[in-house]
């Protein structure tokens, strides 16, 4: 039985739900750990998904949904609660005996990480490994998706962001190539590196709005971050959003060390990764 929470998807790159369908195709176990038992939850079990509804941060909810299970795969989205809902589920998994808790982390995750998010996904990754529950830290890109939900809410006329020159350097990929990696190491029956990034495609801000089919406008931080908050309408969110869009500002056109196209697609997901301008087609 595979454990996989945030199933029930969402606009901007649910990676849980995509995860649970590569499964079940696969001929797996699944249940599937979502919060409401809504249209989508119906949706799950009709594909074959053992539906259990709870809240992540709680431990009576997550404790029996972990009973049985072997491999989970975590994921939390960006707002409020990380730590909470990472110290429960890896308490939970170390109870239970799991084998492998594969985990979406942020590419730059450590102590000395940019935005305040990183820095706490750092730390989520340290309570998995304190744990012992065999951890494999997806350590993902910016999303294809954030920047089409950015795109959207102009109406699609922009990609409005507060990243300088058309040139800036922003890492990218596709939330389904991180699923078909988060599959493909939860699947994996050897030995797998306990950190592994995940990016897709470099792109330039300005060769991202082409694929999108929009005009790039700079716009500076504050009214980025007004129009940031009718956007998410979520505090956190935008903090997080704010400071990565300016890690990427102050970076520039340098080549970071992080800046590169990684072969873990190909290696876990058993493909070329989706290019943007793929993505942008398929909408």
């Amino acid at each position: 039985m595979i454990l996989v929470t945030g199933a029930a998807g969402g606009p901007q790159g649910g990676t849980g739900r995509q995860v649970v369908e590569l499964l079940l195709q696969r001929g797996e176990r699944v249940r599937a750990f979502v919060r409401a038992d809504d249209h989508r939850a119906e949706e799950l079990r009709k594909l074959g998904a053992e539906v259990v509804v709870g809240d992540l941060r709680e431990i009576s909810t997550v404790r029996p949904a972990m009973r049985g299970v072997t491999r989970a795969y975590f994921t939390y989205p960006v707002t409020a609660g990380l730590l909470d809902a990472t110290a429960v589920f890896a308490a939970a998994a170390r109870e239970a005996g799991v084998e492998r808790v594969v985990e979406v982390s942020q590419l730059d995750a450590s102590p000395e990480a940019g935005t305040p998010r990183m820095r706490r996904h750092w730390l989520s990754e340290q309570v998995f490994d304190w744990a012992g529950v065999g951890a494999v830290h997806l350590r993902a890109a910016v999303f294809f998706e954030n920047l089409a939900v950015i795109a959207a809410a102009s109406g699609g006329t922009e990609l409005a962001m507060p990243l300088g020159a058309r040139d800036t350097l922003v890492p990218l990929v596709a939330a389904e190539d991180v699923a078909r990696v988060g599959a493909g190491v939860l699947l994996e029956p050897g030995p797998v590196d306990p950190v592994c990034l995940v990016t897709g495609q470099m792109a330039s801000v300005g060769e991202a709005a082409d694929a999108l089919g929009v005009p790039y406008v700079d716009v500076p931080p504050q009214e980025w971050e007004r129009r940031a908050m009718e956007i998410y309408r979520d505090a956190y969110a935008v903090e997080h959003l704010t400071h990565l869009w300016a890690l990427f500002r102050f970076i520039g056109t340098e080549r970071h060390p992080l800046y590169f196209v990684t072969d873990t697609i190909e290696r876990y997901g058993e493909r070329a990764p989706v290019t943007l301008a793929a993505f942008a087609r398929g909408r």
